[in-house]
């Protein structure tokens, strides 16, 4: 980081700009960077961060629960400030080449707990409320709507987003630039950690693999394609074929980009605040089953169908 200007070091420390969103671009990322500039003079390392991150993202869930304005901007500002945590341990890492396997359990993690407690202040909020039209207590309805709103619509939705932006980065940058694993390397490497006894890098592939297998099963065609072009050391195209199905593929891919980063963090942090600002808490899960959800299944069938489009020209 030494003899590099903020600018540089900024555009450094994106992953690329056509997967970062515009309020990452111009808000998040300068303030992260900020913040990890500050914390890299302090020597904190970036799981430093990410830990302070997840503390940060629990208190903000607890003041969510409270229904006064005055703790749900409390609230407001300490996930936002999270936020700004998560991005500064990548941006710390990737620009001091600090990556290591317990940070992306810790960064995996970080979000889940976030939310987590968010959906936990949300039915604590209604338990006792009238549900709308119905003048019954929600009680156990609103359980049963945020685990349907969390843990189908909000778990599968960042699963797959998460996996496009890495299939898009590998086009673009390919191994280097990207994170996209498989399920069959995952348990590869889980095996070869079996016979070591518990430890977090054990844990970290037995999730990991399981959280591959999940992304690959929701993208059946992608899966064809990605076999048909080698991305598995098997190919069967030729070798001067390749930039022509990678330039194809990123051109409509750059088009879906929006839409995958409206199913990542901001898009539901805002409707999170709003919900709990209002004191309509039941807005927010709400909002990931009725507009997060056609969405994302838009998203996935505009992305199959690119993908059996090439795997026709193959």
């Amino acid at each position: 980081m030494k003899n590099k200007g903020y600018r540089q070091l900024l555009r450094e420390s994106f992953k690329s700009n056509e997967t970062e969103e515009w309020l990452d671009i111009w808000f998040t990322r300068p303030i992260g960077l900020a913040l990890a500039m500050v914390c890299h003079r302090l020597r904190l390392t970036p799981n430093m961060i990410t830990i302070a991150g997840i503390l940060l993202g629990m208190a903000a869930g607890w003041m969510f629960h409270y229904t006064d304005l005055g703790h749900n901007v409390c609230g407001v500002a300490l996930l936002m400030a999270a936020n700004f945590c998560d991005s500064a341990d990548g941006q710390l890492a990737r620009l001091t080449n600090q990556k290591t396997l317990l940070g992306r359990l810790l960064d995996g993690f970080a979000s889940d707990v976030w939310f987590t407690c968010a959906y936990l202040a949300v039915i604590y909020r209604l338990w006792h409320e009238p549900m709308p039209v119905a003048g019954v207590e929600w009680q156990g309805w609103g359980f049963l709507l945020c685990a349907v709103a969390g843990l189908y619509c909000h778990a599968t939705q960042c699963a797959l987003a998460d996996y496009y932006r890495n299939i898009h980065l590998w086009f673009l940058k390919g191994d280097g630039g990207s994170e996209l694993d498989s399920y069959a390397k995952e348990q590869h490497i889980y095996d070869g950690l079996r016979q070591q006894g518990w430890s977090y890098a054990r844990i970290y592939h037995y999730f990991y693999k399981g959280y591959c297998k999940k992304q690959e099963r929701l993208t059946p065609r992608f899966q064809a394609l990605k076999r048909a072009m080698g991305l598995d050391s098997r190919s069967s195209v030729p070798g001067l074929q390749l930039p022509v199905l990678k330039s194809e593929f990123l051109t409509t891919s750059r088009k879906l980009m929006p839409l995958t980063n409206i199913l990542t963090h901001n898009t539901r942090a805002f409707a999170l605040f709003v919900a709990m600002l209002i004191n309509i808490p039941w807005l927010y899960p709400l909002f990931e089953i009725v507009v997060l959800q056609p969405l994302y299944w838009y998203m996935r069938r505009r992305h199959e169908c690119l993908c059996e489009t090439l795997i026709t020209k193959i």
